[in-house]
């Protein structure tokens, strides 16, 4: 029974490394589709509405007062806040390209490393399932 509790949470796991990874890169995209607009601000996932958004799905035992205690929750999901530390052009726009690619390639990397290994776990589940004929 423990197996199954395992395997659900890495599942679980892996299943929100796909979302954030999507969550980033669709940020980084829609921050590529304005870097020509005058004004933009570079939009980013925030790592702390990110945690936020996990920690509310899970129970979190606080064992010192002191100790990171579990939020409420967010039932929305983490969202998107302006970067800060960019510097902005004449026309008030900070998007910055290289950023935004690498931001991207990185977001689809996380993605292919997650759907890796949840395609060798179902690989694993096909063997043990015709194994057991």
């Amino acid at each position: 029974m423990g197996e199954i509790r395992n395997d659900a949470a890495v599942m679980a796991a892996l299943g929100r490394q796909m979302t954030r990874a999507v969550q980033r890169q669709a940020v980084a995209a829609g921050n590529l589709a304005n870097a020509d607009t005058p004004g933009y601000q570079t939009k980013e996932v925030r790592f702390t509405d990110a945690l936020d958004d996990h920690l509310g799905t899970v129970a979190v035992a606080v064992t010192n007062k002191a100790h990171l205690g579990g939020p409420a929750g967010s039932a929305s999901g983490p969202e998107s806040g302006n970067a800060a530390g960019l510097q902005a052009r004449r026309d008030g726009n900070n998007v910055q390209l290289d950023r935004e690619l690498l931001a991207m390639g990185k977001a689809a990397g996380d993605f292919s490393a997650a759907q890796t290994i949840l395609a060798a776990k179902f690989r694993l589940v096909r063997y043990a399932i015709n194994e057991g004929r």
